[in-house]
């Protein structure tokens, strides 16, 4: 995980309606035709480490997927959503490939379904 990142809350994950933030999920797939310390150099070169996450950009998850890569939830303000891609696009490429998802939180609404359908 970055350094500056706040660490995942996951008590704490759902975002007020109307609060101006939305959940975005990245894929940072590896470039498997490098080994894990020339993906890092590259990224260190880039400047990855200092830019991502931008500043005001909360992650929420940041996970190890083996055979793909690190999957991060980002709680991002509207007004950033152009700083988080190009901290990917400017210091990302070329050590991962990248997907972005627009996420949200359906953990309660699962959970009271279940319940729900239980009974």
């Amino acid at each position: 995980m970055a350094q500056n990142a706040p660490a995942p809350n996951p008590t704490n994950t759902a975002a007020p309606v109307g609060d101006g933030t939305f959940l975005l999920t990245i894929f940072l797939k590896h470039d498997e035709s490098k080994t894990l310390p020339q993906i890092n150099q590259q990224l260190k070169e880039q400047g990855y480490f200092k830019a991502f996450p931008p500043p005001g950009v909360q992650v929420v998850s940041w996970y190890v997927m083996m055979g793909i890569g690190q999957v991060v939830t980002l709680r991002v303000p509207a007004d950033k959503l152009r700083e988080v891609n190009r901290a990917i696009e400017s210091t990302a490429w070329g050590g991962y490939r990248t997907e972005f998802y627009p996420t949200y939180d359906y953990k309660a609404a699962a959970e009271q379904m279940r319940e729900q359908n239980n009974k």
